[in-house]
């Protein structure tokens, strides 16, 4: 476990999926970061890919090869090296094995930089094509966060905020595959930028938002002060999701996202998808703030 920390907040990272793990926030002595129950979901943050979500009925085609993968990839589940450690930053390695090209065939390094600079947690990713083909994949991140986290509180007395919008507009999953229901779309009404987190509101799995909406998402409190806040710009996909009833609410970035239901044909034509040369380089970054 590595450790980042400063007068405003102390950040537990683990070498374990290079999952941020802690997010302790001093000023009002409280952790932010949900504990990783497993009654209620086993992990705090992880990192998703080679695959956000689910492919349709678990497996890609590349080149023509049928590729089995379980829902978000492998790298939540793998052992990351330290591979630099500062006052204010961590980094983790992860390249590819026989095991991961079983999954996913690309030669690939994956490194992820966490780094603390008062209220604001920056996390990011940068994956190398080490492969002498084009690298075709989805990235994204999935940290759950305390709600409620004020004594005699509920969680339906929190609000999700976002950056100025009066509507967004979103998806649900298909239950029997995992994947997007596509020809399917709802509307989530905001009043100032805002809506509650209503009872049932994550019955049928997260809430998929596309097409680039959602730049910066938030959760506030119940007097609406904000308690915690996503900068995601450029991010064509978001998620929005809790295990039912469970006390934490999980604010997604996503760099691409689940199959949408049927999806059959190759990875390399599917929406969103990241595309990499040979030897070229992904960076990408979102910020956690603790309000």
């Amino acid at each position: 476990m590595h450790t980042l920390e400063n007068d405003q907040l102390c950040v537990t990272i683990s070498d374990h999926g290079a999952e941020l793990s802690g997010i302790f926030d001093k000023k009002n002595d409280r952790e932010i970061l949900w504990n990783a129950d497993p009654s209620h979901w086993k992990r705090h943050a992880p990192v998703l890919f080679p695959n956000v979500g689910r492919y349709y009925e678990d497996h890609c085609l590349i080149n023509g090869k049928t590729y089995t993968s379980g829902q978000h990839g492998f790298a939540r589940d793998m052992e990351f090296i330290c591979v630099e450690e500062t006052e204010n930053s961590v980094t983790h390695l992860l390249e590819s094995t026989d095991e991961t090209k079983k999954a996913w065939p690309y030669e690939f390094q994956l490194y992820i930089t966490y780094t603390l600079e008062g209220r604001d947690l920056t996390v990011a990713w940068k994956v190398v094509n080490k492969d002498q083909e084009i690298m075709y994949f989805t990235v994204g991140a999935h940290p759950a966060f305390n709600v409620p986290i004020l004594p005699d509180t509920k969680r339906e007395d929190y609000h999700l905020t976002f950056s100025g919008q009066k509507e967004l507009t979103y998806h649900l999953l298909d239950t029997r595959y995992g994947t997007a229901i596509p020809d399917k779309v709802y509307t989530l009404v905001l009043e100032n930028g805002s809506c509650q987190i209503t009872e049932g509101m994550f019955d049928k799995d997260a809430l998929i938002f596309d097409d680039g909406q959602i730049s910066k998402a938030g959760i506030a409190l119940p007097d609406g002060t904000p308690y915690v806040e996503i900068s995601c710009e450029g991010f064509p996909n978001f998620g929005i999701w809790s295990a039912g009833d469970a006390p934490f609410v999980c604010l997604e970035p996503w760099m691409g996202r689940c199959d949408n239901t049927g999806y059959d044909k190759e990875l390399s034509q599917k929406a969103n998808i990241n595309m990499l040369e040979p030897e070229d380089v992904f960076d990408k970054s979102y910020v956690i703030s603790v309000r």
